[in-house]
């Protein structure tokens, strides 16, 4: 109808060929739209940022950084313009930390984060987890790994859902990889053609940020999984058990001197994929919305995931988390319903909820539809208003988070 008779159901072609056929059509027409928002090569870079943002991502006043500047002294911003406006790059920004930190003192640490394995600082891995759709999990996962990763950290970004959204923010594109064992897949699956950890590591545009992206071939691991434990005739309380479970932090273990924090953006339902991530877990992130069906299901989630988590725990130790904190998100707090329920769940679960919640915003949404977020597009690209609230509870979101951390790690300086 329309005028598009050629793109109607036809009843004379199978089923499953229409639908290979009109996947491999969407396929190519989002590729050339990938192409041409990122050209060339589908290649991006992150903005610069002006003097204020950088003096504040650092520690230090703009007035200090100016005078750096103007001295000479210490890595140089890579844009100045014919007014003076100095712009850094993420990568000036870190140089000037690690130039900041290389003088000693006391706050050496706090210009470069870096966690101190020789005292005991254990690599946080966490778990951002729910098994209903539309929580803001992967929004929640993407901004929390850009945001520790601004902030002086280096991150490991794994996505562990077959959609592969978290991976599309960070600049993956799945159907554009020709390599068919190019995602985690690949070091977690069972047979001859696992690969080192390593190798399905990538750099990203966003420095700080390196990803294990996701594909569609990641969903084989819940079948993969039930039928290795089945030819080992072995129960889930058994060595095959902790073998299967313990996939993911056996991979992370690869690794895991390279990085301060580990972020795992879990898939939507409480499967070996999910199972393995809590046991890899230090830390879980519960992304809920305040509406009553997602706090209803919300329930079941708990009580499944307790389950789960008991199961791993019966196969060889089992998940150790330093912390496990619920988020409310797309959160609007002009909806009294929202209020009340936020307020609910509060009260049920006292810290354990985080103070900040994550606020529905137009101007996240907005950024999505090209496959950005916030932290890469900057104010001039939004309603002024929505920008600023939106990205103030980002950043506030993260930084308790970032508190968290720290705490697990012992600092005082949170």
């Amino acid at each position: 109808m329309n005028g598009r008779p050629d793109v109607w159901f036809d009843e004379t072609v199978p089923v499953d060929v229409q639908t290979a056929a009109d996947a491999a059509l969407l396929s190519g027409q989002l590729s050339g739209i990938w192409q041409r928002l990122f050209s060339p090569a589908g290649r991006r870079r992150l903005r610069t940022f002006s003097s204020g943002e950088a003096a504040r991502l650092i520690g230090v006043s703009d007035g200090y950084l100016r005078q750096l500047s103007l001295s000479g002294d210490g890595p140089q911003p890579s844009n100045i313009s014919q007014t003076g406006r100095r712009g850094y790059t993420l990568d000036d920004i870190n140089a000037l930390r690690v130039h900041l930190a290389a003088q000693g003192g006391a706050k050496a640490r706090y210009y470069l984060p870096h966690r101190n394995a020789r005292a005991g600082e254990h690599l946080q891995v966490l778990a951002v987890t729910n098994f209903k759709s539309g929580s803001g999990k992967t929004t929640t996962a993407t901004h929390l790994a850009q945001y520790l990763a601004l902030h002086g950290y280096r991150v490991l970004a794994i996505d562990l859902d077959p959609q592969a959204s978290m991976s599309a923010l960070l600049g993956h594109q799945a159907d554009a990889d020709p390599n068919a064992n190019a995602s985690i897949y690949s070091a977690i699956r069972y047979d001859e053609e696992q690969v080192p950890f390593g190798s399905v590591i990538h750099k990203t545009h966003f420095p700080g940020i390196d990803l294990s992206p996701s594909s569609l071939e990641l969903q084989e691991f819940e079948h993969a999984t039930p039928r290795n434990l089945a030819m080992r005739h072995a129960d889930m309380e058994s060595a095959a058990g902790e073998r299967s479970f313990g996939r993911i932090q056996t991979a992370i273990a690869m690794v895991g001197d390279d990085y301060d924090v580990v972020v795992l953006d879990c898939p939507p339902q409480l499967g070996f994929l999910t199972l393995s991530a809590l046991y890899a877990a230090t830390g879980v992130i519960v992304p809920v919305n305040p509406q009553m069906l997602d706090v209803a299901s919300m329930s079941q989630f708990l009580y499944m995931i307790s389950d789960l988590m008991s199961v791993a725990r019966k196969a060889g130790g089992g998940p150790n988390f330093s912390f496990l904190r619920y988020l409310i998100t797309q959160y609007e707090p002009t909806d009294g319903v929202q209020t009340q329920i936020a307020a609910f769940l509060r009260a049920q679960f006292g810290e354990r909820v985080l103070t900040a919640p994550t606020v529905k915003s137009a101007a996240i949404s907005e950024a999505a539809l090209v496959r950005q977020t916030l932290y890469e597009l900057g104010r001039d690209n939004f309603q002024r208003n929505a920008y600023d609230r939106a990205m103030e509870s980002l950043t506030t979101v993260g930084a308790e988070i970032e508190g968290l951390i720290k705490a697990a790690w012992g600092r005082t300086d949170r």
